[in-house]
């Protein structure tokens, strides 16, 4: 047993917790100890510009030059206290990860020596080289400037020896390069248009926030045998793999008890992103072998992105330290529950109501519903658009499988909910109405209390699901940037909260109370979008039919799902909501075909590669050593006997010969294919061609090579099986 995969398996069983030292203060003490928060903004800044930058922050004034140098003055004194020596701009390029640019706060003191300093101009701006950045297309190659630029709505932060600065990212000429820019945009269109929606019923409302709340699903494997499997180490996923005879069948990991080595990390995460003024609230095992969860307190959007983005950073980071590899893959292992990211999404005023919450009286219960049916609108409108912003390579593994929701965008409410909206559809006055809460439930059990039922249950087959005070967007994977489906979500909801403010203005202005022409524009939109709601059971084949039949986008194909960013109807909502104009909608399907049809590529090379150096030659190693054994039964026995004796093993080399014949064939097609596709010059056919002339290869060639996994001798197997990647020693 001298194999990477045996001396990966015996390294991971000797493994044990690496115990993790705990602060002495509660987490209340040292919660955004790393953090430039509004308490270290009052220490480090004179009081004047301390008044300005709230300012800038909570009403987006902006901030002069002379504002800047304070502001980098005081953070620079506090960061040098907490042993800072570089800065960076820390931005969200359309990598779906995160990137800096690292200076020192060094400069010629005109004396031979150094000065430590730390300019506004430093703080405001930057400028990384755009062209280096998927652009595509908006620059050319030898164009590099593009810029970052402070968002001081977002806490700057310390990593290490380093004072982070996030920051969009804009190309030389303005289009966005990044996914902060284009949000920011949506959260003020969508706060104009939902502020002057809600003023109708609380007039003394001036701002409106959209808040995430993100749940992030991920896998931990133990590093040495990460290590020994060339496919999740260069694609993130297992491109072959048997089920293990156990799995998630026995629903078991759910909820259990959390592995030691486990919870130390888990600690350790926790402790991290605490200090780093992430609000890190619940973790929990998750359904399948090996999977968990992490989930904070609600925030507002754009800085919940942020933090995502950091935490998924600090998770590769700290799994390695703990011995394992976080693997963020939507679908790193076939049979078993893929990853998500769950984003539960809601709007709050800034006088506290919140807009996706039931109220105590008929007004509120107006309010709440003009708001549920206006989301609906935005979801129905723009549901192929929706399931553009979260579908990719990974993703597209995941959704429709194994709990996830399928690839078609639908929304749940609950019975309650609906039979509230059918009543003000067929109402004909200005009644209003009461929605019922919570209610208890007793149980006759000895000293067990009553339990509070909310008004609406969960459907975990629904992308869409109204949980009660908020929407849960459950189709958005481990992988990626929140920023991506919020961007469209957020403005989707502006669009439909302009029209329906425009339509209600034209009843009120031709003579209709406020009430009356609220009713009237509403009932027009509970009956246009009932075709998005749908309370059953997504993953039936009946549903997609019925589906097809209402209308919403059921396309499978990734390249032309990515299709939607540029139907007309998203153009004019992006353009009409300031948000992107088209040219910045063409770059980013350049940059999504391309990405899909290059992790495509990265795949179809690790499978030919590990066909012809790792499962042929394993496979006819074990096929010689079964044709010796026959050959020394047949020079040993009378041929009847032989014939009866070597039966089972000609027939384990004929299987053996079918599999790795098929396996090298279509490894040599799939080159073929390969190579065709390559000769493809426009990159939205070239994606096509991947997907569907390539994709299938990956799929039939796994087959083959997962039969062999049970016919080959275990020691032979170089490669780490699923029963000893998911199950933590």
């Amino acid at each position: 047993m001298t194999s990477l995969r045996f001396k990966a398996v015996e390294a991971a069983s000797k493994k044990r917790p690496l115990e993790v030292a705990v602060p002495s203060e509660r987490p209340s003490e040292y919660y955004a100890k790393y953090v430039f928060n509004q308490e270290k903004m009052f220490k480090y800044l004179p009081l004047s510009t301390y008044t300005k930058l709230r300012e800038a922050i909570d009403e987006g004034t902006p901030l002069t030059m002379e504002v800047a140098n304070e502001v980098a003055d005081g953070m620079k004194r506090w960061a040098i206290e907490n042993g800072v020596t570089h800065c960076t701009h820390w931005f969200q390029p359309l990598t779906e990860g995160t990137a800096e640019k690292h200076d020192a706060f060094v400069e010629h003191d005109r004396k031979g020596g150094m000065i430590e300093n730390f300019s506004g101009k430093e703080l405001i701006q930057q400028e990384p080289d755009a062209s280096s950045f998927p652009n595509g297309g908006i620059r050319s190659t030898f164009e590099a400037r593009g810029y970052s630029a402070w968002d001081p709505s977002s806490p700057v932060f310390i990593i290490g020896d380093t004072l982070m600065i996030p920051t969009v990212f804009i190309s030389y000429t303005g289009e966005a390069l990044d996914y902060k820019a284009p949000l920011k945009k949506a959260l003020a269109a969508l706060d104009k248009a939902a502020t002057a929606v809600a003023q109708y019923f609380y007039p003394n409302v001036t701002k409106v926030t959209a808040n995430l709340g993100w749940e992030q699903e991920y896998f931990l494997v133990d590093e040495d045998l990460y290590g020994a499997r060339p496919d999740l180490m260069l694609t993130g996923r297992t491109l072959m793999g048997h089920d293990s005879a156990k799995n998630q069948q026995m629903n078991d990991h759910y909820f259990g008890a959390i592995p030691e080595r486990v919870a130390e990390f888990m600690k350790d995460l926790e402790i991290q992103a605490l200090e780093l003024g992430i609000p890190c609230k619940t973790r929990h095992n998750e359904v399948a072998p090996n999977q968990f969860e992490l989930a904070p307190i609600f925030e507002e959007c754009s800085l919940a992105v942020d933090h995502n983005m950091l935490l998924m950073s600090l998770m590769r980071k700290i799994a390695k330290k703990h011995g394992f590899h976080c693997l963020l893959h939507e679908k790193p292992f076939a049979g078993i529950n893929g990853s998500g990211k769950h984003n539960n999404w809601s709007l709050t005023t800034d006088t506290g109501t919140l807009l996706h919450g039931p109220g105590k009286t008929p007004e509120d219960n107006l309010r709440f519903a003009v708001f549920i049916v206006e989301s609906l609108m935005a979801v129905y409108k723009h549901n192929g658009l929706l399931k553009a912003s979260i579908i990719s390579a990974s993703n597209a593994h995941r959704l429709g499988a194994n709990e996830a929701p399928p690839a078609i965008i639908s929304a749940f409410l609950g019975r309650q909910i609906t039979e509230i909206l059918r009543k003000i559809e067929e109402s004909t006055t200005e009644e209003l109405f009461n929605i019922e809460g919570r209610h208890g439930i007793k149980l006759d059990i000895p000293q067990i209390p009553e339990i509070m039922v909310d008004n609406t249950d969960r459907n975990r087959t629904s992308p869409f699901a109204f949980t009660g005070n908020r929407f849960e967007f459950r189709a958005v994977g481990s992988s990626a940037n929140c920023a991506a489906a919020m961007i469209v979500l957020n403005t989707a909801m502006a669009e439909a909260l302009t029209l329906f403010k425009q339509r209600v203005d034209a009843l009120i202005e031709g003579g209709q109370s406020i009430i009356g022409a609220v009713l009237d524009v509403l009932r027009e939109d509970i009956k246009a979008c009932k075709p998005i709601v749908f309370e059953g059971n997504g993953y039936s084949d009946e549903w997609k039919e019925e589906a097809n039949r209402r209308g919403l986008d059921c396309e499978t194909s990734v390249p032309l799902i990515i299709d939607r960013y540029l139907l007309p109807s998203s153009i004019k909502m992006f353009e009409d909501m300031n948000v992107m104009h088209k040219n910045e909608l063409e770059a980013r399907d350049e940059i999504k075909w391309e990405t899909y049809q290059k992790r495509i590529q990265i795949e179809s090379r690790v499978l030919g590669d590990l066909c012809m150096n790792h499962i042929i030659p394993v496979a006819t190693k074990y096929q010689t050593v079964l044709v010796d054994n026959v050959q020394k039964i047949q020079s040993a026995f009378s041929t009847e006997d032989a014939k009866r004796l070597t039966s089972y093993n000609i027939d384990l080399i004929e299987k053996i010969n079918v599999h790795t014949n098929t396996i090298a064939e279509q490894a040599d097609k799939m080159v073929e294919a390969r190579k065709q596709a390559n000769l493809i010059e426009n990159i939205r056919e070239k994606a096509i061609a991947y997907h569907d002339n390539i994709v299938p290869y990956l799929e039939e060639i796994r087959r083959h090579i997962d039969k062999l996994e049970l016919i080959v001798e275990d020691e032979m197997w170089t490669l780490p099986k699923y029963r000893e990647l998911l199950f933590i020693r």
